[in-house]
């Protein structure tokens, strides 16, 4: 099977957004963490993940775990390593399963190795396996063996959780180019924490090129790239002459 375009993460995450306003900080310790993945975002939801998990830091442990059921993969792809930041591409271990209540044991399992940084799974709608019973069985994995979980849910309606902190991550209009107001600007999307017992909830834009803003405010533009000449819509020969 081809390799999706929608995992393809761009090795420079946005920056870790603790000194955007509001954004919450990272937990004290380790929680359950859900971000809900609406259609057209395009990796964004992962993406978001990786960069929750990397927000304290690049990790003290070297190796974490991602685990994908064949729905999900079907759906989005697989990881592409090279796409991963330095600090994440040698210690990734991915375990595809077959079915979601395999995914579910392979994350319970991977939260009580203590050698992991973090642990990051991705599930494709909402499988009769993951109900409150399973929901909290990770939640309290992940607590008492100190390891962060964060589950991707793909195509997925929110529904009872043990989660700590519940995300929905989409895709947004790409912010204008400040040197071409024709063309696009960086790529970005929405982060809206819906639900959280710590802290307060809220909403906020990422942009790969520039970081993080509140809202639907952009953060500054980027430095000065040279850019191609405007093309426009003109006949070849006009093109040639040009």
């Amino acid at each position: 099977m081809s390799e999706s375009p929608s995992l393809f993460l761009p090795s420079h995450l946005p920056a870790a957004p603790s000194g955007v306003r509001g954004f919450p900080a990272p937990p004290d310790g380790a929680i359950k963490q859900e971000i809900f993945a609406q259609e057209g975002s395009f990796g964004a939801a992962a993406s978001f993940a990786l960069g929750l998990a990397l927000m304290p830091g690049p990790p003290a442990r070297a190796h974490w775990l991602w685990v994908q059921d064949t729905a999900s993969i079907r759906a989005e792809g697989r990881p592409f390593i090279a796409g991963l930041p330095p600090c994440l591409r040698a210690g990734m271990i991915h375990i595809v399963a077959r079915k979601p209540q395999d995914a579910l044991f392979a994350l319970e399992e991977g939260l009580r190795c203590r050698d992991l940084a973090f642990v990051l799974g991705e599930l494709e709608g909402n499988p009769r396996a993951l109900d409150f019973t399973a929901s909290r069985r990770l939640a309290v994995a992940s607590e008492r063996h100190g390891v962060p979980l964060f589950l991707v849910r793909h195509q997925a309606v929110p529904e009872l959780s043990a989660a700590r902190r519940r995300w929905r991550v989409g895709p947004m209009p790409s912010a204008p180019d400040p040197w071409d107001a024709r063309a696009p600007g960086g790529a970005e999307f929405a982060a809206d924490l819906f639900r959280a017992r710590d802290v307060a909830p809220g909403s906020w834009r990422g942009n790969f090129t520039t970081g993080w803003s509140r809202g639907h405010d952009h953060a500054a533009p980027p430095p000065a790239v040279d850019l191609a000449a405007y093309a426009g819509d003109r006949p070849l020969a006009a093109n040639r002459a040009g």
